[in-house]
């Protein structure tokens, strides 16, 4: 029987959300699933990806060269296992993006970006044109299929199921040729926007990066990822890590809150799979209206000042 490979994606203490949402889309192909977990010190992520219903074997990697995420190392440790699996997966997000079309390319095989849709083991449904049209893919048949899930089309597989754990040493080696410097980030305890459940975003309108404050002050006092739009984040009020959009980051939360976002059709492709979408913005003629479910024409100095105050 045909099997599938889904790499997970971990901050080194914790499972991402997006491994689960693979492995829901890699249940409607119908394969077998197995998690491949690659890093060091991966016990306890391992143990979490095995609980994820639908996964039959986590195989897990350690070794100190998989210990950052450097795709060239991740990648050439999934290549060298990949005879046994008809489908390889990963999510389609930062982390996914940069790491399976190295596998892809390794492989030799075009890579399928974006699944939304399983119609068939080989037949796959992805959004182009920011999400104005859906296209049908086909990968060829007895290829093995490389491919990103847009995991904002996903529900996460449930927890609580008891996958065997496989540890197994490294048979790659690390790169000559690229090495891991460092890390930096800019989100700080607040959750990551891609697997958060409420997301606050501010825009333009926001006028400066000590007015942007105001977002992130919101987002703490009720749990939420901070996100912005591609005009905010050019303006140099935030880093471009917390871009939502086309060309930023394609997200799914339950509740999403816009302050002072216009809604250009880049911003609204990355939200338009939010379970509830609020809008604040003084322009009464903002195209983020014809996508919100509560709409506010209002200045977001007085809202946000008033919601923390009813919050509080």
């Amino acid at each position: 029987m045909s099997k599938t490979l889904i790499i997970a994606e971990h901050d080194g203490q914790n499972l991402n959300l997006s491994t689960a949402k693979c492995v829901a889309c890699a249940a409607k192909i119908g394969n077998d699933i197995d998690v491949i977990v690659m890093g060091s010190g991966i016990d306890g992520i391992s143990a979490q990806a095995a609980r994820i219903e639908g996964v039959s074997t986590v195989i897990a990697i350690e070794a100190d060269d998989l210990a950052q995420i450097l795709a060239v190392n991740l990648a050439a440790e999934v290549v060298a296992m990949a005879d046994g699996y008809s489908h390889i997966m990963g999510p389609s997000t930062t982390f996914g993006r940069d790491l399976m079309p190295t596998i892809a390319a390794l492989l030799g095989v075009n890579q399928v970006s974006d699944i939304a849709a399983v119609t068939g083991s080989h037949q796959f449904q992805r959004p182009i044109y920011a999400g104005n049209a859906v296209v049908d893919v086909a990968a060829p048949e007895g290829v093995t299929v490389v491919a990103t899930v847009r995991t904002a089309s996903w529900k996460a597989a449930g927890d609580g199921a008891g996958a065997t754990v496989e540890a197994r040493a490294a048979s790659s080696v690390a790169s000559d040729h690229s090495r891991y410097v460092s890390l930096q980030s800019g989100g700080g305890e607040r959750p990551d926007l891609q697997t958060a459940t409420r997301v606050v975003a501010g825009g333009r309108a926001l006028g400066s990066e000590e007015d942007f404050e105001l977002i992130y002050s919101l987002a703490d006092l009720i749990g939420a990822g901070a996100g912005a739009s591609r005009a905010a984040v050019d303006a140099g009020y935030c880093p471009n890590d917390m871009q939502v959009g086309q060309t930023g980051k394609i997200i799914s939360p339950d509740l999403y809150i816009a302050f002072g976002i216009s809604g250009a059709i880049q911003h609204i492709t990355g939200i338009k799979d939010a379970g509830t979408i609020v809008a604040v913005n003084k322009d009464t003629e903002a195209p983020i209206f014809e996508v919100a479910d509560i709409g506010l024409a209002a200045d977001l100095f007085t809202v946000i000042p008033e919601m923390k105050a009813l919050l509080g």
